[in-house]
């Protein structure tokens, strides 16, 4: 699990730029340019990204079962996951009347995503993982509160409407196959 804990830190670490050295990020950015920073950024990403997701991968396979959750959480998990993907899916388009509700779309979408799945798995590397997801984006949500960032101005509907629609059509592309072709593991088993 070595490589899924590196993955973690890699992948984890780059996204905390902001949080615990947004002087330092600025200053790279002055130095740089905003450009080369976001390439630098964005590699050290993907290698975080592939590393971590290897590591799971290889992880699982050997993690030791701390606890097998109930069935009827794993239906919860199914029932979260829907609005994590409608939460995903408000932060794609513009600002419509959700976006503003929930300040920071993509961040609710990984906390639901990381709380669901901790309801759902009960081996250490699922631990490892999700909850150094959860932990992450909770700190960084409440970076982002001290950094004043004000939430988007309420738009059209209409984009709120796309939203729930894309939501809806990625989370059954999810349930029915891309989940099982994507980890490997049946989301309804």
């Amino acid at each position: 699990m070595l490589a899924l804990v590196l993955g973690l830190i890699v992948f984890l670490g780059i996204h905390s730029v902001r949080i615990a050295a947004p002087e330092w990020r600025d200053r790279q950015i002055a130095v740089i340019g905003e450009g080369p920073w976001k390439g630098i950024y964005s590699l050290i990403s993907i290698l975080g990204f592939v590393l971590l997701v290897w590591g799971y991968a290889r992880g699982r396979e050997v993690a030791p079962v701390l606890y097998e959750p109930p069935i009827w959480m794993k239906h919860i998990t199914v029932g979260l996951m829907f609005f994590s993907f409608i939460s995903l899916a408000v932060f794609i388009f513009p600002a419509g009347r959700l976006k503003p509700v929930l300040k920071h779309p993509l961040l609710v979408a990984v906390k639901i995503w990381a709380f669901a799945h901790l309801l759902a798995n009960g081996d250490l590397a699922s631990l490892i993982l999700f909850l150094a997801v959860l932990a992450w984006a909770v700190v960084d949500r409440i970076a982002v509160g001290r950094r004043g960032e004000k939430a988007p101005q309420p738009g059209p509907v209409k984009w709120d409407v796309f939203a729930v629609a894309l939501g809806a059509v990625l989370y059954v592309l999810f349930v029915w196959r891309l989940h099982l072709w994507l980890i490997g593991v049946p989301p309804l088993s």
